[in-house]
């Protein structure tokens, strides 16, 4: 594989983050801000699925869920197909391709006649993008030396919240000001055009990150590939099985992951159910929890570099904690707001130190990157469909979201026990 690039450099690095800025816009736009509001307002009240009455909001939850199921699935034996066969770029080519495409084709969703083809392509579209992130991830410790990942992981995020919140407000322009780009006042169409250019913004930014990564070889996969490619994986497991560090890390990171996502997807519920929040205001939340995840993203490095990644970690999940219960004593809009920017802050401290923290825990040299990868993304998969499951199962028993959101403590005190015990090797940070 041809892994000699520099070391640390910065076009390379900033090459590598572009894609952050690509794919980011999906993760906002799509998953977070503009689509689930444009969903349930299209979709009708109850859907009809093999004879179930399954309300728009259920379906849409589904979605999500069976999308991360899915991936979780087959990346693994991706990440371990990918490694055999030095096939990582083709598979982030592949994987970003499919979900921008289909991210496209959410264009045609746009009544109630075109709800499951739309529900179909939201699925595949965010299989594209999880399954991106697993071999877009395994190539940072071929561009920055161990001291620095701290520092490129964060620089990755920034870029990504900062394109992805550039895209957004030039669609909600769009959709502020239609008469400006011949559009009806009352038409989907800014929203659906939005879409398309978030495909498009993927997919076209990606091609920058794709020229400056270590190139595959041109060979063509050897027959027993797939066979091949799980003995990979085995190879890998059996590597974490027996690294006390790396189960310790990925347990707490399973619980604590549960918890941040699980804010992050039903945040918008619990504001509109328990506060009143209106869609502009719901929209205005996730600004602010963007624009200030930038800056968390680098002070979280900063403080990661200075007192390490166990430290950070503890006092980052620590917040999250706090926010948790101060959302359950939360009635005032104000103090919402407050709390999202605390949100905002910690979100991008504890992901860039996440990933930067879990590519310390391994070793040098390895010659199977995505498999160890993929273990880290399908844990953060299956962690959202743990979370978001158990947030709604006590909602459902106590007929209470506040409880639910008291659920989410219990996930942040685990991680941190399954945490305490484990050890990372720091090293001084050289200039990037």
């Amino acid at each position: 594989m041809n892994t000699d690039l520099l070391l640390d450099d910065k076009k390379i690095i900033r090459a590598w983050a572009i894609f952050d800025w690509a794919n980011s816009a999906y993760s906002l736009v799509i998953s977070t801000a503009i689509f689930p509001i444009y969903f349930i307002a299209v979709a009708p009240e109850y859907l009809d699925f093999l004879g179930l009455e399954l309300s728009s909001s259920s379906v849409y939850s589904y979605s999500i869920a069976f999308a991360y199921v899915l991936i979780a699935i087959v990346a693994p034996m991706l990440g371990g197909i990918a490694d055999f066969g030095n096939k990582r770029l083709t598979f982030l080519k592949a994987f970003t391709t499919i979900g921008a495409l289909s991210c496209m084709c959410l264009y045609f969703f746009s009544s109630e006649l075109t709800v499951w083809g739309g529900t179909a392509a939201f699925v595949i579209s965010t299989v594209g993008f999880a399954g991106s992130l697993i071999f877009y991830d395994s190539f940072l410790p071929n561009i920055a030396s161990k001291s620095n990942y701290d520092k490129v992981s964060a620089i990755g995020y920034a870029y990504g919240y900062i394109g992805s919140v550039i895209l957004l407000l030039f669609i909600l322009f769009m959709s502020q000001k239609p008469e400006l780009f011949g559009f009806a006042s009352d038409s989907s169409l800014p929203y659906r055009i939005g879409f398309v250019l978030v495909g498009v913004w993927w997919l076209g930014f990606a091609q920058i990150t794709f020229r400056k990564m270590p190139q595959d070889n041109n060979k063509r996969l050897p027959s027993g590939f797939v066979r091949s490619g799980y003995k990979e994986l085995l190879a890998a497991f059996k590597d974490l099985r027996g690294d006390k560090n790396l189960l310790y890390f990925l347990g707490s990171f399973f619980f604590y992951s549960a918890g941040v996502q699980t804010v992050i997807y039903l945040a918008t519920i619990f504001a509109e159910q328990e506060l009143n929040f209106s869609s502009s205001e719901l929209i205005l939340t996730v600004l602010l929890l963007q624009v200030v995840a930038i800056f968390g993203a680098y002070v979280f490095a900063k403080i990661a570099k200075s007192k390490g990644s166990k430290k950070t970690l503890i006092v980052l999940i620590l917040i999250w904690m706090l926010i948790c219960l101060a959302a359950y004593f939360t009635r005032s809009k104000m103090l919402f707001y407050l709390i999202s920017f605390f949100v905002g802050l910690v979100l991008g401290g504890i992901q860039s130190t996440s990933r930067a923290g879990y590519t310390k825990l391994l070793k040098s040299g390895e010659d199977d990157l995505s498999s160890f990868y993929s273990f880290y993304d399908v844990l953060f998969y299956l962690s959202v469909v743990f979370g978001t499951f158990a947030f709604g199962l006590v909602n459902q028993l106590t007929q209470n979201i506040r409880y639910s959101v008291l659920t989410l403590v219990i996930f942040f005190m685990i991680a941190i026990v399954l945490l305490a015990p484990m050890k990372f090797k720091e090293m001084v940070s050289t200039d990037v």
